[in-house]
């Protein structure tokens, strides 16, 4: 993996991370909560795959988004693997199943606690 893709990776997983706070910032009803919902699936994916790129540049290999977050966990990449482990789970909760209550909850953390963790990830320093 070259430096330069990393870093292509991170602008991407950065965007989305943009997009999706646009969305928590704008959404009114059940259909914007919806589209959070879905932005945040998004991100979360780019997440793992970013983490992915930025361990396999320094020589480690994962597999699977689990085993990513917590190598990323060991690599001093991330500073809590737990609450990125909670959006994982979430993530796919909103993927698999679709009630309206545990959407309801799921776009509260989006919004309270999710979305100021993911903007302060600072990856780009990382590589």
């Amino acid at each position: 993996m070259q430096k330069s893709e990393v870093l292509v990776k991170i602008e991407n997983f950065q965007r989305a991370l943009n997009r999706l706070d646009e969305a928590v910032q704008r959404a009114k009803d059940d259909l914007d909560k919806d589209g959070v919902i879905q932005r945040f699936e998004f991100t979360i994916e780019l997440l793992w795959k970013v983490l992915k790129a930025i361990l396999a540049y320094q020589g480690i290999e994962c597999y699977s988004p689990r085993n990513c977050i917590k190598e990323a966990y060991k690599a001093y990449l991330i500073d809590d693997d737990e609450i990125i482990l909670d959006m994982l789970e979430d993530r796919n909760k909103s993927s698999h199943v679709y009630s309206e209550t545990t959407s309801e909850e799921i776009f509260e953390r989006i919004k309270k606690v999710y979305i100021n963790y993911l903007k302060n990830l600072n990856l780009k320093e990382k590589v």
